[in-house]
C-alpha cells in the first residue's frame, strides 16, 4: 500500500449546503478531520462520498482520486444520491428560476462538450417558460413569424391542429383520381363530401391542441403541456417525452416535429380500404362514421415525439365488421 508523497487536493461540502471548501489531505482520516473542522460538524460516524453519484470513498479509493474531486461529508444515517438530490432541490424552488437561467447561460458560454451543451440548451429552453400568458401583446416573441390575425396562443395552436387535419382530408380527396371505375369514383366522392361536412361541424378537431378547451376535447393540460403517447405498437412513451409549445417560441417550433400518427395507417390501409369497400356498393352502404374516426380522431391518432414515430408499415387492418353499416351476406 503506497503512501501519497504530496497531499491530495479535494473540494468538500455537506449535503445541506452548496458552499464548497478546498482541503488538502494525505489520507481519508486526515480529510475527515479537516473537513469536519471546516464544516463545524462532529467527526463521529462521518462518511465520505462522491458528489457526482454518491459512491462511498474508501482509503484506497481516496488515493486514486484526481485533484479537485468534489466530495460530500455525511453524518451517520444520512445518504446522498448524487446529482438527483440537487435536481430535486432545484425543481422544488420556482423562485430560483432567474438565477438558474443566468447560471445556465454562463455555463453554456464556456462549455465545449456537445452533450453538456445540449443539456444546458434544453434546460434554458424549459426555464424560459412564458406559458402563463396568452395574448400576442404579452408575449410578442412567441408570435414571431405568425400571421397577425392570431391574437392568442390558443387560437394559433387550434389553427395548427386544424391545418394538420385538413391535410388528411386533402389526402383522402386526392385519392379520388386514382380510382379507375367511374361509378366507384362517384360514390367515393360522395363519401368525401360527407366526411368534409362532419369535419366542418367538428371544427376540424382543432380542439386537440387548444388548451382553452374542455379537458375531454384537448390533448394537453390546461397549462399547455403535451405528453408523447408512444409508438403505435406501444401503450405509452418509455422515454417520457413532453413539451409545452405555449411556453416559448423555440418549443412552439419544435412541436411542429411531433406527429399525429395513424395507428391503422391512413395511406397504406384506411383510404385504400374505403375505396375497395365502394366497389359495387353505394356510399349509403358505408359506415362513414367508422372511417371518419380512423382518419380524423383520437380513436386512431396518437400524438408522438418524432423519435417515437415509426415509419415502417404498421401491418394493421380495418375491422371488416365495421366497414359497412350492416354486415354484408356473402353470396354462396
Amino acid at each position: 500500500m503506497h503512501k501519497l508523497t504530496k497531499p491530495k487536493l479535494v473540494k468538500i461540502r455537506s449535503a445541506n449546503q452548496s458552499q464548497k471548501y478546498g482541503i488538502a489531505a494525505f489520507n481519508l482520516k486526515e480529510l475527515i478531520k479537516k473537513g469536519c473542522h471546516v464544516l463545524k460538524v462532529s467527526s463521529s460516524g462521518i462518511q465520505v462520498c462522491l458528489y457526482e453519484d454518491g459512491t462511498v470513498v474508501t482509503e484506497e479509493y481516496f488515493r486514486n482520486l484526481p485533484d479537485n474531486t468534489e466530495l460530500v461529508l455525511l453524518p451517520e444515517g444520512q445518504s446522498w444520491n448524487g446529482l438527483v438530490h440537487e435536481i430535486n432541490q432545484v425543481l422544488g424552488f420556482d423562485r430560483h428560476t432567474d438565477l438558474l437561467i443566468s447560471a445556465a447561460k454562463d455555463l453554456l458560454s464556456d462549455e465545449q462538450s456537445p452533450k453538456r451543451r445540449r443539456i444546458l440548451g434544453d434546460l434554458l429552453r424549459n426555464l424560459r417558460d412564458n406559458s402563463e400568458v396568452e395574448s400576442r401583446e404579452q408575449d410578442k416573441e412567441w408570435f414571431e413569424g405568425i400571421d397577425a390575425r392570431f391574437k392568442t396562443k390558443s387560437a394559433y395552436m387550434k389553427y395548427n391542429c386544424e391545418s394538420r387535419v385538413r391535410g388528411y382530408l386533402k389526402e383522402v380527396d386526392g385519392y379520388t383520381q386514382t380510382i379507375p371505375n367511374a361509378k366507384t369514383k362517384s360514390e367515393y366522392k360522395k363519401v368525401v363530401e360527407i366526411l368534409t361536412e362532419k369535419l366542418k361541424a367538428a371544427r376540424y378537431n382543432g380542439t386537440y391542441f387548444d388548451r382553452s378547451e374542455k379537458d375531454v376535447l384537448r390533448l394537453c393540460t390546461e397549462e399547455g403541456w403535451f405528453s408523447c403517447q408512444g409508438a403505435f405498437d406501444e401503450n405509452n412513451c418509455t422515454s417520457l417525452h413532453s413539451i409545452n409549445p405555449y411556453g416559448n417560441r423555440e418549443s412552439r417550433i419544435l412541436f411542429s416535429t411531433w406527429n399525429l400518427d395513424h395507428v391503422i395507417e391512413k395511406k397504406r390501409t384506411v383510404i385504400p380500404a374505403l375505396a375497395e369497400a365502394l366497389k359495387g356498393c353505394k356510399s349509403g352502404d358505408i359506415n362513414v362514421d367508422y372511417f371518419y374516426k380512423l382518419l380524423f380522431t383520437r380513436e386512431n391518432l396518437k400524438l408522438v415525439h418524432i423519435v417515437c414515430h415509426k415509419k415502417g408499415a404498421h401491418e394493421l387492418r380495418c375491422d371488416s365488421r365495421k366497414i359497412y353499416k350492416r354486415v354484408r351476406k356473402t353470396v354462396k
